[in-house]
């Protein structure tokens, strides 16, 4: 620090630090100068994932809209900081319920978790908890598991109950192949993934690094820190606009029985994409222990990693913000389609290579009309893509409420929302190798479908600008809008597993439609630009 800064002193994880009082954030001070990586950057930093969250003097707060003058002289703990026995048991509780995937959310929510059983909240009693998980963002699980977990850590604690008895004897290796079926890239599972220790790219970052963002005019900007790097870019803090979800396909013309309008729809990983490489090495993966729902296949991350070490001559990190994503990260490209009693029907969908194909996989009988529109890009990577749609008129033809979808791996899921909002599913995807891993898979999946009917969607300008930039504009559902949601899985050891959660998503959707009355345009419980 030079002579004009002041410093700031406090604790952190039972430890002294003293840092320059620059103005920067506690997640920053954090991360970047004190090596602490249990804390996630997941908005960078509009406060409202809640990766971030850790504990001022026994309180949760969101560390990217703290600023660290503000923790003077207190006691911060991150996820790390916990005492030993309190890590143990909720790590081994969240892997024992499937209440983690990627892992990424997790640390910030076993910490808020954590002040809240410290308050009294029983196990069972889960009104607070899902009030609390408000003010966190979790993509994967449906945030089902995550209560389950909240239990088995807050049973009768008097008693020593110990999570981790639910553990012995599960092959935790079967585990990471199921996981990794269904998020397609390699995975982990274990109690430490929980807690942030997934393997992220930017928490292996060397600490020498040099930091680079986008610079919003098609280049990097380059800074010895993550300040300096978003100085250097006149990074603006992104905003939810008060436009309407742009839907901008109109069904095309033709006696239908069933019609269909979707927006566009942001896949809303947490982890931003991220990605650091030495000169001349081997860029770290931006996809680490998630695979970010075909989000990231494509992701400019390591390519500028590489190229950006090899410049300087130095490591190189390469982060984007959440806006960043938003605005040139793939989305589920918009459909507006009609079908006729005879299953025949046009499918007008926002050109994506490969699509027509994924269409076609699902329903046959749809003739798809591609179409230019300005926006940001799509992808047939995105989970479900065109067969999802497909899948969902098809059944929306037929009209029972129990909905069947067979995705084109074979797969099958049976679905049904009643009356009360309760989801039922069943999932046969060949041998399920781990249960819990499926189970939570096919929550998350159920999560998501419900979301994409009824109130996922981004504004998108005229010119194809997004206009929705922020966690909360992207209308995912929250903890206390969740429904419960039963899994019964058929249990067919020997055969060749398969993904099964994109037949949930699906078959969810398409029963979600059903149980609505088949409005034409989702998300049902959003406006629509006209």
């Amino acid at each position: 620090m030079t002579v004009h800064e002041q410093s700031i002193s406090f604790e952190v994880d039972g430890r002294p630090a003293t840092v320059a009082d620059d103005g920067t954030n506690l997640l920053e001070v954090l991360r970047d100068r004190l090596g602490c990586s249990g804390p996630k950057d997941g908005c960078s930093p509009q406060g409202q994932c809640g990766c971030c969250t850790v504990l001022v003097d026994g309180s949760p707060r969101v560390a990217c809209v703290t600023p660290v003058r503000r923790v003077a002289g207190r006691r911060v703990t991150t996820v790390d900081g916990l005492a030993e026995g309190d890590r143990r048991r909720w790590g081994d509780a969240f892997c024992a319920a499937g209440g983690s995937q990627c892992g990424f959310c997790t640390p910030g929510i076993v910490v808020r978790l954590k002040a809240l059983a410290d308050r009294g909240v029983e196990a069972g009693d889960h009104p607070p908890v899902a009030r609390a998980l408000q003010a966190h963002l979790c993509r994967c699980t449906g945030w089902r598991t995550i209560l389950d977990a909240y239990d088995l850590v807050a049973a009768d604690p008097a008693a020593g109950a110990d999570p981790g008895a639910t553990l012995a004897g599960r092959d935790l290796a079967a585990a990471a192949r199921r996981a990794a079926l269904e998020g397609g890239v390699p995975q982990r599972v274990g109690p430490d993934v929980a807690l942030g220790h997934g393997g992220f790219a930017d928490d292996t970052a060397p600490a020498e690094a040099l930091v680079a963002v986008p610079d919003g005019r098609g280049g990097w900007s380059v800074g010895e820190t993550l300040t300096e790097a978003r100085a250097g870019a006149g990074k603006v803090q992104g905003r939810r606009t008060t436009a309407d979800v742009s839907r901008p396909l109109g069904v095309p013309p033709g006696d239908w029985v069933v019609t269909l309008r979707t927006a566009w729809v942001e896949p809303a990983y947490l982890e931003t994409d991220a990605s650091w490489c030495q000169p001349g090495g081997e860029p770290a993966s931006p996809l680490a222990n998630g695979g970010a729902f075909g989000g990231k296949t494509t992701s400019l991350a390591p390519a500028a990693a590489r190229a950006l070490a090899d410049r300087h001559g130095r490591a190189v990190r390469v982060l984007l913000s959440r806006e960043d994503t938003v605005r040139l990260g793939p989305k589920r490209p918009p459909v507006a389609a009609g079908v006729a009693a005879d299953g025949s029907g046009v499918l007008r969908i926002v050109r994506t290579p490969g699509v027509a194909a994924a269409v076609a996989a699902a329903a046959p009988g749809l003739e798809v009309t591609e179409v230019d529109v300005a926006g940001p890009p799509t992808s047939v990577a995105v989970r479900g893509a065109g067969w999802a749609e497909a899948a969902a008129l098809l059944a929306a033809l037929a009209g029972h409420p129990a909905v069947t979808v067979t995705a084109p791996n074979g797969a099958t899921a049976e679905a049904e929302v009643g009356h009360d909002g309760r989801v039922r599913v069943r999932v046969a995807c060949g041998d399920p190798l781990d249960e819990v891993v499926l189970r939570s898979y096919c929550v998350g999946a159920a999560h998501m479908g419900l979301g994409w009917v009824r109130t996922e969607g981004l504004s998108v300008a005229e010119d194809g600008t997004v206009a929705d930039l922020t966690i909360r504009s992207f209308g995912i559902l929250r903890a206390v809008d969740t429904p419960p949601i039963d899994v019964d899985i058929e249990r067919r050891t020997g055969e060749e597993p398969v993904n099964g959660s994109d037949a949930v998503f699906a078959a969810v959707a398409a029963a979600e439609w059903i149980r609505q009355g088949c409005p034409e345009a989702w998300p049902t419980e959003r406006g629509a630009r006209r």
